[in-house]
This record gives structure tokens, sequence and C-alpha cells, in this order.
């Protein structure tokens, strides 16, 4: 008997495929876009309001004040609606002209992807090769800029903790290679994974663009990009010559001295990040980090207890916002995905690029909590035995016994 959907009926309840509506909640552990708290969604969800009037006035200035102290900067900070890759581009149109030398760092997909658009935009990227399983070599950038003697490179951009590995960069490091180079470059850098997850300091580490989105650590929706700028990447925008009109600094910072926008901002999403930094500061940033530190921790000593493989191959480089796990040789890690959401409704996040089919991410940030991490791990460890893939049993066990023992600190 056939399904509705044409699949076998015993066949779906065999394999746990539910017909209807299932019971509980979907567990969405890819890296991103993550869970959005109920406090956020109920600010979206509030009648939109007039973007030209006085309450509105009020949200963005509040919002303007207060999202500094995320970014860790006094630094202005644009606000585009936009995913990360539009903040990639402001970030590159308002400091650039065309044909000038850009420095990148291969950590992985998205390191790629930001060397790719960069190209498409008439810049001159050279990406250092990297083997997607580490961070940034400041020393390798260091080389580089000592040998431009004519300060050709006008900027160097890495990513802070790169998606499709699960690996964070030392970002202070980048900063201090720049400087003992002697150059001029500006350093750009890439938190769309990392910002209100993983400690970032945009002016204590000298970083002239910080790119970062709403989908992640801010627990929003997809739809904002942001852009924190220093003064010396304000003043690079007025002998960049790369056509911007929507990615327009300028226009944004202009307008949002009185607190609107210069087009139709995303309201809703404006409201939501108001209670998002709400509840951010509300808890503390570093308890934001401490707990995030805690669900890396308990991830990877999971994954070792099951004798799998971290894709990150240096302890110092572990993300605390995600974790990539390889495969055995022999098994797909799309499929075992697939099984995962059809057996417990659980999505876990895909292999990129090179890494299609040889790892599964999980995401552990943004609102997430002990016990979301332990069924989380339970989901996984069910599946192993279910699609025969060799482990060994009690990574649950060994991320509880952890969880239990920072509670009891």
């Amino acid at each position: 008997m056939l399904d509705r959907h044409g699949i076998c009926w015993q066949c779906s309840v065999e394999r746990g495929i539910m017909t209807g509506n299932q019971s509980g909640r979907h567990f969405l552990q890819i890296p991103g876009p993550t869970n959005v708290p109920g406090r956020v969604l109920q600010a979206i969800e509030q009648p939109t309001i007039d973007h030209r009037g006085p309450r509105f006035q009020q949200l963005v200035r509040d919002v303007l004040d207060r999202l500094p102290l995320i970014f860790k900067t006094d630094s202005p900070i644009i606000i585009f609606p936009s995913s990360g890759t539009g903040a990639w581009e402001a970030a590159l149109v308002n400091t650039l002209s065309a044909g000038d030398k850009v420095l990148m760092y291969e950590t992985g997909h998205f390191a790629s992807l930001w060397c790719v658009l960069a190209e498409r935009l008439g810049l001159d990227p050279q990406l250092i090769a990297g083997d997607w399983r580490s961070g940034v070599d400041a020393d390798a950038i260091q080389c580089i800029l000592e040998e431009d003697n004519e300060h050709n490179i006008k900027a160097v951009c890495v990513v802070h903790n790169e998606t499709s590995t699960g690996v964070t960069s030392d970002i202070r490091a980048v900063r201090n290679a720049i400087d003992s180079a002697g150059h001029s470059a500006l350093l750009m850098v890439d938190t769309i994974s990392s910002l209100a997850s993983i400690d970032y300091r945009h002016d204590e580490w000298g970083v002239d663009v910080t790119v970062a989105g709403s989908q992640k650590g801010l627990m929003l929706p997809p739809g904002l990009g942001f852009n924190a700028v220093s003064e010396k990447a304000l003043s690079a925008t007025e002998k960049a010559t790369l056509p911007r009109s929507y990615w327009s600094w300028a226009e944004v910072l202009e307008t949002n001295q009185s607190g609107f926008f210069p087009y139709t901002p995303a309201t809703n999403l404006l409201m939501g990040l108001q209670e998002a930094i709400e509840m951010l500061l509300g808890e503390g940033l570093e308890n934001v980090f401490s707990r995030h530190l805690r669900f890396g921790e308990a991830t990877r000593r999971a994954v070792q207890a099951w004798e799998l493989e971290l894709l990150c191959l240096n302890s110092l480089e572990f993300s605390n916002s995600l974790t990539a796990v390889v495969m055995p040789e022999t098994i797909n890690a799309d499929d075992f995905r697939r099984i995962v959401l059809e057996r417990f409704d659980m999505s876990l996040g895909n292999g990129l690029g090179q890494l299609a089919g040889k790892v599964f991410r999980i995401g552990h940030l943004g609102d997430f909590n002990d016990l979301m991490l332990m069924a989380t791990l339970s989901g996984i460890e069910m599946t192993l035995d279910v699609s025969a893939v060799p482990h060994k049993k009690g990574g649950v066990q060994a991320a509880i016994d952890y969880i239990a023992t920072q509670a009891q600190a």
C-alpha cells in the first residue's frame, strides 16, 4: 500500500518515516540557520510598523547603540537586508578598486567562495592553499606581505570560524603578521559562524571589516548581514572605485544617524535582533562563550569515544560552534544523514565542496542547551547502530560525564 507520497506505508513505518505530522520537535542541528528562540519569534511576529515612524526610529537607535557590544567595538556597524554573502560583497566593494590584489586563505568551502566572489567583482585574489583541516597560517601571510614591497595587496581576508570544517583561526595572530610585515593591507574577517558563539574582538584584534550574518549565533532567521568597519576602512571608501549602490556604506551610515535606512529595511527581523541582543547581553557574553565551549568539548569527547575522526586536526583550532566528523571511507555521510532524518527527525549538516559525502557536521550553537545536546548525540549514536557504521559505543556517556563534571564545577 502506497501513501500519498508514493511510499510503501509499511516500509515507511519500519524505516521510521512518519506519514503524517511527527510528534515532538524537529532537531535542527545544522551549523546554521540555527534554532530561533521563542522570545525572538514573538518579537518578529509583531505587526509590521512604519519604517519611517518614531517607533521604528527608537528601535534602530537601540539596536545600533547595543550591537557594538556583541562585536566588541566602538566602530559603526552597518546592517543590510541580506545573507552573509551580501555582507562579503559589501566589505569588498566599499574599500577596493578593480584589479586590486587581495590575499585570502583557503580554510574551507566558505573561504573559497569568498575568493570566487572577489574574482567576479574584478579583484585579483591570491588564495593561499590550505588542507581544509587546519586554520589560517599567519606566518604564511606574513611571508607574502613582506615580499610585497610596494603594498600592492590591499586587503587580507580570512574566515574566523570555517563553517564547512569546524576549524577556528587565530585572528590576533593574523593581525600581528600584518603588523610585523609593516604592511598597510586592510584586515577583513568573516565571523558568520563565530559571532556571539566564540569570543571575538573587532577593536582589540585590529580588524578593519568584520562580516557577520543573523542566522547563527545571533539566533535569528537568515536575512540580515553586518559589516563592522574601522576608521581605516571608512577612509578606504574615499578611493575605492568598485561599483556600489545598494551596498554603499555611506548611504546607510548617513540615514542611520537619524534612526532610519535609505531603503525599506527588514523591519521585523530588526525587532528580532533587538530581542536577541537583549538575550545575549542578559546572559553575559562570557557565559555565552563558556556555554559553547562546553557543548563543543562534550561533542568532541563523544566523537572520540565512538572512535570516529574529527576533521579538525589541531586541538587549539577546535570550533565551539560546530563539529565536523569524518565518516569511514566505506560509508557515505549523506546516506547517514538521511537515515538520521528519517528515523529521528534530526537534520545534520552536510559536507560541502570537496568534503561532500565524506563528513557530517553537528551544529551546537545559538539557542542551545545541555539536554538538547544530549538528545542530538543520542540520535547520532542510535543511527550509528542502525546504519552499521563501525564505531564503539559510549559516546553519549562520555559527553554526559563531561557535562555532569562541568555542572559540579
